[in-house]
């Protein structure tokens, strides 16, 4: 017995040991992965605090050099960055807006509802994944100047209020996370459509909408062709537009263009974390 007792723990000891050595691996290779990633931030923030002649130098500079707050400032004084700053924050927060609320309600009746043609109409939705967003600039745009909107933001919010993979998206989540059990007690009560879907379906759409909230910003955040094109008053521009004219084609101040990137990239990682925090505190609460 003694003998099986020391077999036993000498191989819960080994158990352990292996469970403890593969766990840290595991962390290892996740820190790893972690700095690989942040490694390209940080050497935006690198570029943008050196000159540009130290961009060229061999082997390159890995430290912090002294000159971000005066590459920051002919940043200002190059480009209307705050007027430009403007008008993509007006741009994104309210295209992202209505996408979370036109994808998530029409995802919800795809999801949950029968109406004629269901299938057929979300096939159709299925097909716009294959057609390149580059063939639609032309058409988009004589729509666009039809209705007057040409140089306006509203030409950038409308034409985006809604997408084929937001529905998409918020489809399956709704399919797997919404039991019909709980809208059929919300009809007993009689609840209509956007009843049930103001107070059961988007209290369970939380972590869903954070994710395609987070994906909608930055891609209106970061889009370049459509604003280049539909943006007629320069006044109007939106700040990729602006910070593309730092970068002058035979005499390019990298210095200058890093850290004006660095500049409009910082409220994309303020949005990023505030909803990875809202959709991790309503997972918890799901728990």
């Amino acid at each position: 017995m003694a003998a099986e007792h020391r077999a036993t723990g000498h191989a819960g000891l080994a158990i352990g040991s292996g469970s403890r050595l593969s766990r840290t691996c595991v962390r290892a290779v996740l820190l790893l992965g972690v700095l690989i990633s942040l490694f390209p931030f940080y050497w935006l923030v690198v570029m943008a605090s050196v000159t540009t002649q130290d961009t060229y130098g061999y082997p390159p500079k890995l430290v912090l050099g002294p000159h971000l707050l005066d590459n920051t400032s002919r940043v200002l004084d190059t480009i209307d960055f705050f007027g430009s700053l403007f008008n993509t924050v007006v741009v994104a927060v309210v295209g992202t807006a209505l996408v979370l609320f036109f994808d998530s309600l029409a995802a919800f009746a795809f999801a949950k509802y029968e109406f004629p043609a269901k299938k057929f109409l979300f096939g159709m939705l299925l097909v716009t994944f294959m057609i390149p967003a580059q063939l639609s600039l032309v058409p988009q745009f004589v729509t666009i100047a039809e209705f007057g909107w040409a140089g306006s933001l509203k030409a950038l919010i409308i034409p985006g209020a809604a997408n084929a993979f937001g529905i998409f998206w918020m489809r399956q989540y709704a399919q797997n996370s919404l039991p019909d059990e709980l809208l059929d007690a919300g009809r007993i009560d009689g609840a209509g459509l956007f009843r049930l879907y103001r107070q059961v379906a988007l209290p369970l759409f939380r972590p869903a909408l954070a994710f395609l909230g987070i994906f909608t910003f930055i891609g209106l955040w970061n889009d370049y062709i459509w604003p280049l094109v539909v943006m007629i008053d320069p006044e109007k521009a939106t700040l990729q537009v602006a910070l593309a004219n730092l970068n002058v084609l035979y005499n390019a101040d990298y210095a200058l263009v890093m850290a004006g990137a660095l500049m409009s990239v910082i409220p994309l990682i303020v949005v990023f974390l505030f909803g990875h925090g809202t959709s991790c505190g309503t997972w918890r609460r799901g728990r």
